[in-house]
């Protein structure tokens, strides 16, 4: 494989494991209403586990309020104890042909829990980016042996920690600004 290859290839899953980490985030309340809050939460449905997203249409009418509209009315009871399920602090209230979810105002402990996990969920990004930085490396050490120079094995080595800082740089950023979207009050 050439340097070239293993610098795109790593450049490429750093950028993946960004935007995995970055999604994530994204279902982590704030304290306004976001449908990604409750997409992927799992529903026991058709005799499977399936996401809310794909058994219902999310939708936010208020900045507290989320609504569930099952696109098969028979599925609202088992989308009402998934989401219960789910433990995120919501209570599910059925109205009919919707589900409506009124978001409760965050308490000081609550808002440190989430930013609690947020750390964890920008840690594991951080590791998953570092475990790419080593796959390189290794790669970078057999192209050496198979004959490329040690000249360009160096400059590769330096480019990979050089992406590794940048995509870690990077989810620190996101961490942060998640962090005070949440902590705002």
């Amino acid at each position: 494989m050439a340097i070239d290859e293993i610098l795109l290839d790593t450049e490429e899953k750093m950028l993946k494991t960004e935007e995995h980490v970055v999604h994530q985030f994204s279902g982590v309340r704030t304290g306004k209403a976001s449908p990604s809050l409750i997409e992927n939460v799992m529903v026991e449905a058709y005799g499977s586990h399936m996401r809310l997203k794909e058994l219902a249409t999310i939708s936010a009418p208020e900045s507290r309020m989320l609504m569930v509209q099952p696109f098969d009315i028979s599925n609202v009871k088992a989308i009402e104890k998934g989401i219960q399920a789910a433990n995120l602090g919501l209570n599910p209230a059925t109205q009919g042909k919707f589900i409506r979810i009124v978001l409760p105002d965050l308490s000081a402990e609550r808002r440190q829990e989430f930013v609690k996990i947020c750390k964890k969920m920008a840690e594991d990004g951080r590791v998953a980016i570092r475990n790419e930085r080593r796959h390189a490396m290794d790669l970078l050490k057999k192209a050496k042996a198979d004959g490329t120079s040690e000249d360009d094995v160096k400059g590769g080595e330096t480019d990979v920690q050089k992406l590794t800082d940048e995509y870690i740089s990077k989810l620190d950023g996101h961490l942060a600004h998640k962090e005070k979207e949440i902590l705002t009050v």
